[in-house]
């Protein structure tokens, strides 16, 4: 019986057991992440090892960097994980690991770890769209938080809006026709001169400005759920440039805060549109912009407005961790998905 059949014996009995320990591997990006998580909401230990300093002396994550970098560090953050988490590698139950969406090379490093660790403890592998990892750090963040609910997803890489109905039931209401909005985030901050990641950078800077600058453009996609943050972005560089050249002398702080304004109120008045559509009381944002202040802000008090209870990620999670995909690994496992075998590798795009 070769590992695959073996894996799906066990797989199978796991589905049925009582108590589950999954560690799980995180590194689609410019984090390095293993964590141990039991039954799908208690976290052991989440260690992450971060790249951001590396990555911002050159205003952005470079592929080759990331990849490098997760090598040196992940035997280290393994070893890190189990003693934090007070187990021994022998008493995990399933290997977890984020196969896509994100940088091939960066991705490998985590899928190759994983699908050797799982090999030699032989026990199952568990492949984990890194997005639905981030929806599920709302469960270990949130205890008591159970589908159905609204998701608004807000990461660098994905914009989207969808029903939850159960833990591996999703259905796409909406999502960008262009760029997600963290890179639009990033664009933005790159062209004011701030430091990468420019997200936090444009959050913080945007406290000190105002809402003087109209950037609204144009919306074909109002009266649906999907978004369009291209033509802002362009709209925002378009306008810093053809003031430099005439020497003009801007406020960052107002341009930052101007942006911040539109691309929040776009994303919040639709999460609740969505809400309204669907019959939901229930909105749950993910993703790396969930962290953004703002957002938060105009989310809580909408919703209160509304009769929505709102839920997002502690801070901890709100950013790519390793402890988000066990989560979603567990549930995928309850459901009788995701077991994956030794050819699995890793893929830039994964659908939603």
């Amino acid at each position: 019986m070769n590992y695959f059949q073996r894996m799906k014996e066990k797989f199978e009995k796991l589905r049925h057991q009582k108590d589950v320990i999954i560690l799980s591997v995180e590194s689609s990006c410019d984090e390095t992440s293993v964590a141990i998580v039991k039954n799908g909401r208690e976290v052991l230990s989440n260690i992450i090892a971060s790249q951001i300093e590396i990555h911002r002396r050159f205003g952005g994550v470079v592929p080759e960097v990331a990849s490098r970098n997760h090598i040196m560090a992940i035997s280290n953050i393994f070893d890190e994980a189990l003693d934090k988490a007070k187990i021994t590698k022998e008493q995990i139950d399933a290997v977890a690991v984020t196969y896509g969406a994100g940088l091939v090379g960066a991705l490998l490093v985590g899928v190759n770890f994983a699908k050797a660790l799982a090999y030699q403890l032989d026990i199952p592998l568990i492949a984990v769209n890194h997005v639905h990892g981030h929806i599920a750090a709302n469960y270990i963040s949130h205890l008591q938080l159970k589908p159905p609910f609204v998701c608004l997803m807000v990461s660098g890489g994905h914009t989207a809006i969808l029903e939850i109905k159960e833990y591996e039931d999703f259905k796409l209401l909406g999502t960008t026709v262009d760029d997600a909005v963290g890179e639009a985030f990033d664009k933005v901050a790159r062209v004011l001169e701030l430091p990468y990641p420019g997200g936090p950078e444009i959050d913080k800077l945007s406290k000190e400005g105002k809402n003087v600058y109209n950037f609204t453009i144009s919306n074909s996609l109002k009266d649906t759920f999907n978004f369009s943050f291209s033509g802002i972005k362009t709209a925002v560089v378009n306008f810093v440039h053809n003031h430099e050249q005439k020497g003009d002398s801007l406020s960052k702080a107002d341009i930052a805060c101007s942006f911040q304004e539109h691309v929040t109120d776009e994303l919040s008045d639709k999460a609740i549109r969505a809400c309204r559509y669907v019959g939901q009381n229930k909105l749950v944002v993910a993703g790396g912009v969930g962290a953004n202040s703002r957002l938060k802000e105009k989310l809580k008090a909408k919703c209160e407005e509304n009769a929505i209870e709102f839920f997002a990620p502690v801070l901890q999670f709100c950013t790519d961790n390793a402890a988000m995909i066990a989560s979603a690994a567990y549930y995928m496992m309850k459901n009788g998905l995701g077991l994956a075998d030794l050819d699995l590798t890793g893929k830039p795009n994964v659908e939603l």
